[in-house]
């Protein structure tokens, strides 16, 4: 019996400029160059959210969002990832990650025919990112400075992805 693959990745979101300081060094995001939210998705074969971490800064990698919050998959099962999880692992999971050229090397044409079908696979997570951005209060600079909201309309537009997909699947 074999079990479903899973798909994890990153998310940015922009938000305001925060007026302190400090503030402003923690959520900046030196990869969007502006400042930034961080969510952490997990997907299933069908391209459902099944996983949604909390909103962490801007300057946070997605490994350290992944080791920081522990969720768990079923025994057996693949997950596949992007090069940003360097080093990441799960007990009993198989992981698929395509492989980072050498430093001062290349990589040998079979390894580079197996990153391109690897990637092929994994846009699938790229693809269910786009799905939930389709609302433009999350792919917008985000104003809300209220404790909690920030989190709660993420959640809301990964929930209406997951409802559209129920009328309106993905074939691969």
């Amino acid at each position: 019996l074999c079990s479903p693959p899973f798909w994890h990745d990153g998310t940015e979101r922009p938000i305001q400029r925060p007026k302190d300081p400090e503030e402003q060094q923690e959520y900046y995001s030196g990869k969007k160059k502006s400042h930034t939210l961080k969510n952490l998705l997990v997907i299933t074969e069908s391209c459902h959210v099944c996983f949604l971490s909390h909103t962490y800064e801007g300057k946070a990698s997605d490994k350290s969002i992944a080791e920081l919050t522990g969720y768990t998959l079923p025994p057996g099962s693949y997950l596949y990832q992007d090069k940003g999880f360097q080093g990441f692992f799960l007990s009993g999971i198989t992981i698929v990650q395509p492989k980072k050229t050498p430093r001062g090397g290349e990589l040998t044409p079979p390894e580079k025919a197996t990153n391109r079908q690897i990637s092929s696979i994994r846009i699938r997570i790229e693809h269910a990112i786009g799905g939930v951005k389709r609302y433009r209060i999350v792919k917008d600079k985000l104003r809300f400075l209220k404790d909690g909201i920030r989190d709660s309309i993420m959640e809301t537009c990964c929930g209406l992805h997951n409802f559209r997909l129920q009328y309106r699947p993905w074939n691969y």
